[in-house]
């Protein structure tokens, strides 16, 4: 049969009371108002396995009309069955489902045809739930609000945004509904969601209409059926469950040692990041508990204090887990904020690769493994949660592409700004990373397909213009407080030389599978600063994939982006591997400008992951399609050996250094005078920074001096670590490691006081197991001109210091 205007599809189940007068008025509104012409349109039951005369009378009214067709079920499996193989037997360039009691009348359907022309929709579906739909008969109350309740748990599950995904009269578009249903799985009345899924997936957009609806008596859908629909839900989310399991288990492993033991238990290469990062959620919790401003604190950094906001405390995340962080702790946090966002991340790829780029589960699965656990992220995850909790990264690339088709402008433009203010308090410097990939990928992708380009700016602007105003209010008075707020600063300078050596790219990280840890010390700032290492079979592999698909578009942008995310992050020098030969690099042209002063060029690297994984999910999407089973044995063997080093090993841990029972019992508040500062010896700074922990044991219930966060310094507020450096706080760090201590003079003397003045210290504690103890202890004991005294496990000097 050849290609007709309208197919209607109606599913059928023991209907032999109403099938009849159904399709009576079905084909008198289809010949009045869609013609009588033989390609106008067509009638389809599709009888799902009915004990009944209902396929009797489908038959006899076909052997009349020859635009009626019947197609049979070998037994009842159910609606999504029925309207399955309905919908692929049909040949209708558009496509009417429309239940056989007719609770929404056929003369509804002008409503949805003049939104599926007006609103350029590929869907258009009966919405009870439309403010402007009339109800002429109700179901009973209980059952109505069982519905309801039913549809609100669907929708919130698996089609936000929509708000009644079951009513049986919905519009699509032939080939799209074929193709849609030739994809679906589910046999109940799950089908509607899940075929709605399937458009959502795919880009193409669905508008909901108000309608008439009764109640029909007899009515196959009863409200248990609601909780039928959630576990088909279930069975349609298997798949990315398992994924999203899968996802965690990977990241649990990474975390076993640290959740071992969440008490003791210390990343053994997280340096000082784990005490500070602790702190931070610390005293976030503390602030928002107690009502004070969550940007700032004069905890450490006294007595100027700590503009937090200037800090990377992850306030998007610190904040709402404050209750977890008051009740468990922050060690708990800290542990729950590195093992979830690794998760998170990869998930959020994932999904964004399933919608946009791949078919395939697994390939997408893979490939937002890749661009959440890659090795510079992996790095990262050491110490710095803000580098490798990117979930909200896919999800702004999502909104950005949404924005390009133009649709819904204002909707996504309005999103795209929320989430990007909420990035904003999840890390900035790595949303500016990311912003720079995007704008590589835009521009790479406007030059390969330029015709696209010309219809998606017009809107991206629009709506990019859209998401500034109402980002902008929103981040406006935390970005003035850390940049003009007290104990701001201008920048951070990291000199010249922290790119990323040429041969960081193609040699493996220290927590690869394959790892040389002193090579790749060798070749990095330090073991949370790892920002390429991808090795040389991912590298090759990706470019004998860029080779394979060249002429795609997309393959064109995101090689575009690697290269260039690869070689910015060189930085202002390269040295030529093998050589002495030092040679101007492209970060020069960007390194004193504003923003991107701050930032370690060696991280721009960590822009490759991405275009790299989803290089690796595309070739895994098309390789599954190999006709030959050898073929695709092999190609799949040859993608599991370029990743294979680089998969991630469990990070090891240290116990961490204890804290003095003088600080963890409380006798500290004994001795430490209202209003006046707890000073450690030494003085914390962030190479030494167990103090920090001393404090969270102790509820913050004392101030210090020193510390590890970013600060002013000197007149032109250049941005440092730690506090501003004192005669006093540096020779006791000199002591400490190693330097013998210089003859203790009155000028000596005389600077002690001052500096213990100026910190408004009341008590110094100097463990007795501390390093170098003793030297530590006689020279205070001169500086002050008199000794300590033994309390516990530490050596105290009490205040006043004049």
């Amino acid at each position: 049969m050849g290609t007709v205007e309208l197919s209607v599809v109606v599913p059928a189940y023991d209907e032999e009371c109403r099938i009849g007068p159904t399709l009576d008025a079905v084909r008198a509104h289809l010949d009045a108002h869609v013609g009588t012409a033989p390609g106008a349109w067509e009638l389809i039951v599709a009888d799902d396995g009915s004990t009944d005369r209902t396929a009797e009378i489908v038959l006899a009214a076909a052997a009349d009309e020859p635009r009626i067709r019947l197609v049979s079920c070998d037994r009842n499996r159910g609606k999504g069955n029925a309207l399955r193989q309905g919908v692929l037997a049909s040949n209708g360039r558009r496509v009417l489902l429309t239940d056989a009691d007719l609770a929404t009348p056929i003369e509804e359907l002008g409503r949805l045809e003049k939104a599926y022309a007006d609103e350029g929709a590929e869907a258009a579906i009966g919405s009870r739930a439309h403010p402007d739909s009339r109800i002429e008969h109700h179901q009973n109350r209980l059952r109505e609000l069982l519905g309801r309740a039913g549809n609100r748990l669907i929708r919130a599950v698996a089609v936000p945004g929509i708000r009644d995904t079951q009513c049986g009269f919905k519009l699509l578009d032939g080939d799209r509904a074929r193709a849609a249903f030739g994809a679906s799985r589910l046999d109940g009345w799950g089908i509607d969601v899940e075929i709605l899924q399937f458009f959502r997936r795919q880009g193409w957009p669905v508008t909901e209409v108000p309608v008439r609806w009764s109640h029909r008596e007899g009515s196959k859908v009863k409200p248990a059926d609601y909780v039928k629909v959630l576990g088909e839900l279930a069975r349609l989310k298997a798949g990315a469950l398992a994924v999203a399991g899968l996802y965690l288990l990977g990241s649990l492993l990474l975390y076993k040692g640290l959740w071992a033991d969440l008490g003791t238990s210390y990343l053994a290469d997280a340096g000082q990041d784990q005490n500070q990062w602790e702190w931070f959620f610390a005293v976030t919790a503390d602030n928002v508990s107690h009502l004070r401003n969550p940007l700032f604190t004069d905890l450490q950094g006294m007595p100027d204090g700590v503009n937090l906001m200037a800090n990377t405390v992850m306030l998007g995340l610190s904040v709402p887990l404050t209750p977890v962080t008051l009740a468990l702790g922050p060690a708990v946090t800290w542990a729950l904020v590195l093992t979830l966002g690794l998760t998170g991340t990869a998930l959020a790829w994932y999904w964004l690769l399933r919608r946009w780029l791949v078919e395939s589960r697994w390939a997408a699965a893979v490939g937002g493994a890749l661009a959440a656990f890659a090795p510079p992220m992996i790095s990262h995850a050491n110490a710095h949660p803000n580098f490798c909790v990117l979930f909200m990264i896919p999800v702004i690339i999502d909104r950005a592409l949404r924005l390009c088709t133009g649709r819904n402008v204002v909707r996504d433009g309005v999103l795209l700004g929320l989430f990007s203010a909420y990035q904003v308090f999840l890390g900035e410097e790595p949303f500016l990373l990311a912003a720079v990939g995007m704008l590589l990928f835009a521009l790479s992708y406007a030059l390969a397909h330029r015709e696209r380009a010309r219809a998606a700016w017009r809107p991206l602007l629009k709506g990019l213009g859209i998401g500034a105003l109402v980002a902008v209010p929103l981040v406006a008075v935390p970005l003035y407080w850390q940049f003009f707020g007290p104990q701001s600063y201008t920048s951070v300078l990291h000199g010249d030389a922290a790119g990323n050596s040429p041969r960081a790219f193609v040699e493996y990280a220290q927590r690869s599978l394959f790892g040389d840890e002193a090579t790749a010390d060798k070749l990095a700032l330090n073991r949370t600063e790892q920002n390429a290492f991808y090795g040389w079979p991912l590298i090759a592999l990706c470019a004998g994939v860029a080779v394979w698909q060249w002429r795609r578009p997309a393959v064109k942008a995101l090689v575009a982006t690697a290269v260039v995310a690869g070689w910015l992050s060189l930085g202002q020098r390269i040295r030529v591997p093998g050589t002495d030969i030092v040679v101007p690099g492209p970060w020069r042209a960007l390194a004193h400008q504003p923003l991107f002063e701050s930032v370690i060029e060696g991280r721009v690297g960590m822009v490759c992951a991405p275009p790299l994984a989803v290089l690796v999910a595309l070739a895994l999407d098309r390789i599954r399609t190999f006709p030959v089973p050898k073929q695709r044995v092999l190609a799949f063997m040859a993608v599991g050996a370029a990743l294979l080093p680089i998969v991630p090993t469990p990070f090891p841990v240290r116990d961490r250094a204890e804290v003095p029972v003088f600080i963890s019992g409380g006798a500290w508040q004994r001795y430490l005078p209202e209003g006046r500062t707890l000073v450690p010896v030494p003085v914390p700074d962030p190479a030494a920074a167990d103090a920090l922990h001393w404090q969270v044991e102790a509820g913050l219930g004392f101030r210090m001096p020193g510390g590890y966060f970013n600060g002013p310094w000197g007149p032109e507020r250049m941005g440092i670590y730690g506090a501003t450096p004192r005669w006093t706080s540096n020779l006791l760090s000199d002591i400490r490691y190693g330097k013998e201590p210089p003859e203790i003079d009155q000028g000596w003397k005389d600077q002690a006081r001052r500096d213990l003045r100026w910190w408004k210290a009341g008590l110094l504690v100097l463990p007795v197991e501390q390093e170098r103890a003793g030297v530590l202890r006689e020279t205070v004991a001169k500086m002050l001109g008199r000794q300590p005294e033994r309390v516990q496990d530490v050596w105290i000097w009490r205040g006043p210091f004049r």
